[in-house]
């Protein structure tokens, strides 16, 4: 079993406020930030984490949220500077930016710190469903902050858009497409609204559009991004000129990631052993600032083989390339024959399409996706 690429995950988990509809581990602010002390809590972790993986570099870094663009560009470049020469010259490096929290010139600043990607949580360009969502910025706000994207040099950015929002038309959501390519992103996240429970969207749900309405949306949306040159490669993401994201692919391809920060989740691989741990951190900040560095600030789990195979199907299914007999056996430390007879079943029922030794989603399965993955599961294996 060969060790996978691997990453590092930073969760810097404060919000202006919390939208309605997000259920990540995200609190909004009701004091000032207390950025030095959740960064040495940050570099203690680190440096926690980093015994773990003596030798192996780093190819990717995300700062995800929360709102990371809260934090100072200092505070992001301690952090890089602390991963050391465990990081791989061409790393692909993330922060997540919030248009609404981004001052003038601060993505220069960033940029500077070892920032080479971005990622806007720009959701939709009309000012009424923004207000509805919880958003503290309007469109002309994405706009401006992709102007200093561009004038920094990040030109390596993704925009977030959602469909099925609250009483949006067909017309709106293309709208938003056409509005956000136009702003020359490498990459886009296009994704549908959906009611997490124990949000105040579930509990109180807005009007939706039905689901023949959010189906044409879908389907529309992408011809639109397709003629604009974007190539979908995963379920809800679009590249240009061959630049997916990274770190998400390396997700997508059961690979590895370190993880950093109130509730993050890592997972590594103990190629020796042939043994995969999934690591869990303290999710409140106040306890998780207190404990990072210690045994306490953690819960560890060993994968076993069946969920395995069911967490690297989960992945690799949502991928338009599928995956080949190699990854799936260097990843898992499984022979490919442990699901031959769901994948058997998947391919009987037209959900699953195959090539030599490459599985991928058929047309029915990206579109009955939970129900090809569901055939993995350990009970149904």
């Amino acid at each position: 079993m060969l060790p996978p690429p691997l990453s590092l995950y930073v969760h810097l988990p404060w919000c202006v406020q919390k939208c309605p509809y997000c259920d990540f581990n995200s609190h909004p602010l009701r004091a000032a930030l207390p950025e030095q002390d959740y960064l040495a809590a940050l570099l203690r972790d680190l440096t926690d984490e980093r015994a773990r993986i003596p030798g192996r570099a780093i190819d990717t870094v995300f700062f995800g949220g929360g709102t990371p663009s809260l934090f100072s560009a200092d505070a992001i470049g301690r952090v890089l500077n602390a991963v050391g020469s465990q990081l791989a010259a061409d790393a692909e490096i993330t922060l997540e930016a919030n248009p609404g929290t981004v001052e003038h010139g601060a993505f220069a600043a960033y940029r500077a710190a070892g920032i080479n990607r971005l990622s806007l949580g720009a959701q939709t360009f009309d000012a009424a469903a923004l207000k509805r969502l919880g958003r503290i910025h309007g469109p002309d706000e994405i706009e401006r902050a992709v102007d200093e994207a561009h004038a920094a040099g990040l030109d390596n950015f993704n925009l977030d858009l959602m469909y099925g929002l609250p009483e949006q038309t067909l017309e709106m959501g293309l709208a938003d497409v056409e509005r956000a390519t136009a702003l020359g992103p490498m990459h886009l996240s296009h994704y549908q609204l959906t009611l997490e429970p124990q949000t105040p969207f579930a509990k109180r749900p807005p009007p939706l559009p039905d689901d023949d309405t959010i189906w044409t949306m879908q389907t529309e949306c992408q011809a639109a991004l397709a003629t604009a040159g974007f190539v979908q490669y995963e379920t809800s993401a679009y590249a240009r000129d061959g630049r997916p994201c990274r770190h998400n692919l390396n997700y997508w391809q059961y690979g590895d990631y370190l993880a950093i920060g109130a509730g993050a989740h890592g997972k590594l691989t103990d190629a020796a052993a042939n043994r995969i741990v999934r690591r869990e951190k303290l999710r409140h900040p106040s306890r998780y600032m207190r404990a990072a560095g210690s045994p306490a600030v953690f819960s560890e789990t060993a994968v076993a083989d069946n969920d395995r195979m069911f967490e690297f199907m989960l992945n690799a299914l949502r991928l338009n390339a599928g995956f080949d007999r190699r990854l799936f056996e260097t990843r898992t430390g499984l022979p490919l024959a442990a699901a031959n007879g769901a994948l058997t079943q998947a391919v009987e029922l037209g959900l699953l399409a195959r090539n030599g030794d490459r599985y991928y989603a058929s047309e029915r399965g990206r579109a009955y996706l939970n129900d090809l993955q569901a055939l993995f599961l350990p009970e149904a294996a």
